[in-house]
């Protein structure tokens, strides 16, 4: 069917949530019915004057509700009306949850749900360098502190004060904090980024993010309707060419990940640290720094944060990535009006952060486990890097890849010709699966392109799925240039 939905640019709902809206309106009338395939996102986008990004963050939104259903390489279909539309369901009735909830929310931690499948798709510490003694030692130390009372009740919005104190401290230490900044905490970095798009924009604000991008932070911006510019992401991290267009363009909150980029794994020299700080400083534009990879070093050294440069920049860290993704403590240090405005946001969503588990984390470093945590995931990264290295090498020669010196993830293209989300159905059912490039799109078309997430694998794990993958992309390669040779005709 023809799709006419009446999309209103200047409304302060997101043109996603209005396209998805119709299509919900669509199947609630009975226009669409349970098994019919929507349109491709690239066609649908031709045939409305929307971005393919749109289209595709409207899809997913249709997922979340259980009304759609997305089949890897077959497209979308309507799976009906969600339960909430349909009304609270009788006795009789039950509720399938995992059509209702999208796949990614679920995602294993390095290893498929299916058996024996290399799982590449999450971004991920291993579970098996947890230091669980040490951890258990660190939280009985603190349950059997003579004031753990206070630990239980409501504290500051603005976060654990010895947690604070600590971080800030070692903050200034390292030169990247100076006597005018304050500090939040937050329950992970997807919240103080939640925070400070509610603080920093509002609808059609222009807002430079780079491309390929993780979508958590995109959906949050495309959520506040904000317009975004995707600057694409080089071997050197963000194109400052492409930046500033963006800038000139009226962009005036840039979010950046400097330090083993997610999801190419790229890391921006020091130069052009420097050269961008100049440039949005020139512009009046507020930089957001998110660095929660950079203590992932395996090869050089750490690049100086952007906050070093410039008092003003916003940078947001987390404890996810070095230690326990599962205690959600992350943080924002910013000028002191920044944080007092955040803290004023954060307290209408949640009120107070769990102290708790803030101090198991504060007396876990205090106590140097979490350095020699720190020291065997910098270890253990290092292996698995080489053997990244290694079997791209070997097994993905036809391809386009930039090993990281660190981080998690690596970004690499197929050849030309090949869908990364078309190809990734057969690289399952073969033993192995990563995310495809249309994933992290803003406006470009990403097709060819995929992320491996490497962190959460052993060596041994990573040669084989890498071996697995460059067996399905030969196959693929071949069945293509069969498909386009021409046929003799013989008379």
């Amino acid at each position: 069917m023809q799709f006419r939905p009446d999309l209103d640019s200047t409304s302060e709902v997101p043109l996603y949530r209005q396209l998805g809206a119709y299509v919900q309106r669509l199947i609630a009338a009975g226009d669409l019915q349970p098994g019919d395939r929507l349109p491709p996102t690239r066609e649908l986008a031709g045939q409305l004057g929307l971005n393919r990004t749109t289209v595709s963050a409207a899809y997913e939104w249709l997922e979340s509700e259980g009304l759609i259903l997305g089949a890897v390489g077959r497209g979308s279909f309507v799976l009906g009306q969600s339960a909430e539309s349909q009304g609270a369901p009788t006795p009789a009735q039950t509720i399938d949850w995992s059509r209702s909830l999208t796949p990614s929310m679920f995602a294993s931690s390095g290893s498929s749900a299916a058996a024996n499948v290399v799982d590449f798709s999450s971004s991920r510490p291993s579970e098996q360098l947890f230091p669980l003694d040490d951890f258990r030692e660190s939280c009985a130390e603190v349950l059997a502190h003579p004031r753990l009372q206070s630990l239980l009740q409501l504290g500051s919005p603005l976060g654990y004060p010895a947690l604070r104190s600590w971080l800030l401290d070692r903050a200034r230490q390292q030169g990247f904090a100076g006597p005018g900044d304050d500090i939040l905490i937050t329950n992970g970095c997807q919240q103080a980024v939640d925070i400070l798009r509610r603080a920093l924009t509002q609808h059609g604000s222009k807002v430079a993010i780079e491309e390929p991008v993780y979508p958590g932070l995109r959906n949050l911006f495309l959520d506040s309707g904000a317009e975004l510019i995707g600057v694409p992401v080089t071997h050197d991290g963000m194109d400052l060419s492409a930046l500033r267009r963006g800038l000139d363009a009226g962009a005036r909150v840039v979010v950046i990940t400097p330090s083993f980029q997610n999801p190419t794994g790229a890391t921006m020299p020091t130069a052009a640290r420097a050269a961008l700080i100049s440039m949005t400083r020139n512009a009046g534009a507020v930089v957001i720094e998110n660095d929660i990879y950079s203590d992932l070093v395996y090869h050089g050294t750490k690049q100086p944060k952007l906050k070093s440069f410039d008092p003003n920049v916003i940078l947001l860290g987390s404890f996810s990535k070095i230690a326990f993704p599962g205690v959600r403590v992350g943080w924002i240090i910013a000028p002191k009006a920044v944080i007092s405005r955040a803290a004023e946001l954060k307290q209408l969503t949640d009120l107070h952060t769990d102290q708790l588990s803030q101090a198991f984390l504060l007396h876990f470093a205090e106590t140097g486990r979490l350095a020699k945590h720190e020291a065997i995931v910098i270890a253990a990264g290092r292996e698995k890097l080489r053997a990244v290295e290694q079997a791209c090498a070997q097994s993905l020669d036809t391809c386009r890849f930039t090993v990281p010196d660190g981080g998690m993830n690596m970004w690499l293209d197929l050849p030309d010709g090949l869908d990364s989300g078309a190809l990734r159905g057969l690289a399952r059912q073969a033993g192995v699966d990563y995310l495809p490039g249309r994933y992290f799109s803003v406006s470009r078309s990403l097709d060819t392109g995929l992320r491996l997430s490497f962190a959460g694998l052993t060596p041994v794990e990573i040669r084989r799925g890498i071996g697995i993958l460059g067996d399905v992309v030969r196959n693929a390669t071949t069945s293509r240039d069969e498909a386009s040779r021409p046929t003799l005709a013989f008379v």
